[in-house]
């Protein structure tokens, strides 16, 4: 058996029949390279490790007792690795053909390119704008917000995006989105996996952030392509899920953004982002609750 290339690591927690699809798309890939495919279960309540189990024996399964996180998850994954480079999955995405191929090729060919990032599309076939700039507080402001939909074309959000290009040709972006990247595993040996205070979300911009601080540099791919269901797990619970955005997003800006500012302005730039952060996850969780309560109203 050749050497492993890669260790492709999903973390799943109740998204069986993603979990099932996902894998499936892998197995179909195995002729593309030498990799392996490592599952960690956060303590699903859906059957998906027995499902594993039985369907894919060839999986290394790992079945935790607690819910780790999206983070944890993962970071455990890494650590049982047997390959250099990771691809970190999410269990409702799934690779199309080539896609292996097409990564392993660019990071050979990119010594420089760190952590690299596939084309995503939605489960409509439409592009998912799954590489970015890094977040700014008016892209916040204007980013799926009431304000945003007042001003649908604004320029922050756009900027945000990086709307302003057809996403068809490799380039040096911002970060890209953790549903599906591969990282160097040089990445790893000088800056460490993910930061596990954030149990989710924010975490892809983060390890992104610190890799350009590493001298690596982040790369999208367009010819390696993922379809990515958003939100099947998170969407299980909500509110608690719109918290930790809105938590990790507090956290990034405190720990990488809040440096920028004069430092006797820092106190109050920290209050005022705090507040605003804190209004606009009130926001969403209000919208949330009316629209439960508009559903029941109406059975």
């Amino acid at each position: 058996m050749p050497d492993l290339e890669l260790s492709v690591t999903i973390c799943s927690w109740n998204t069986q029949n993603d979990l099932r699809a996902c894998i499936a798309s892998l197995e179909a890939a195995m002729g593309e390279a030498p990799f392996e495919v490592i599952v960690v279960d956060n303590n699903s309540e859906d059957g998906s490790p027995d499902m594993v189990a039985s369907e894919f024996p060839w999986v290394r399964l790992y079945r935790m007792d607690r819910n780790l996180g999206f983070t944890g998850g993962h970071n455990y994954a890494m650590e049982q690795r047997k390959a250099p480079h990771v691809f970190l999955l999410n269990s409702d995405a799934a690779v199309h053909p080539g896609t292996i191929r097409s990564l392993l090729s660019f990071i050979r060919s990119n010594p420089g390119a760190g952590i690299i990032g596939p084309k995503v599309l939605n489960p409509d076939g439409s592009l998912q704008f799954s590489c970015r700039r890094f977040p700014n507080p008016l892209a916040a402001l204007f980013r799926n917000t009431p304000i945003g939909k007042l001003f649908p074309n604004n320029r922050f959000t756009r900027d945000y995006l990086m709307q302003d290009w057809t996403h068809e040709a490799p380039r040096e972006v911002d970060w890209v989105s953790g549903c599906a990247f591969l990282v160097r595993s040089e990445v790893i040996e000088k800056i460490g996996v993910f930061d596990t205070d954030y149990f989710m979300y924010f975490e892809d911009v983060d390890w992104c952030y610190r890799a350009w601080h590493g001298g690596f540099k982040v790369m999208y791919v367009p010819d390696a392509v993922v379809t990515h269901a958003i939100g099947r797990s998170t969407d299980k619970a909500p509110n608690r899920m719109i918290g930790r955005f809105h938590s990790s997003m507090l956290r990034f800006y405190r720990r990488n953004m809040l440096v920028k500012v004069p430092f006797v302005l820092r106190p109050l730039a920290l209050a005022c982002a705090a507040a605003a952060i804190g209004l606009r996850a009130s926001l969403f969780i209000t919208k949330n609750k009316l629209d439960a309560i508009k559903r029941k109203l109406h059975r």
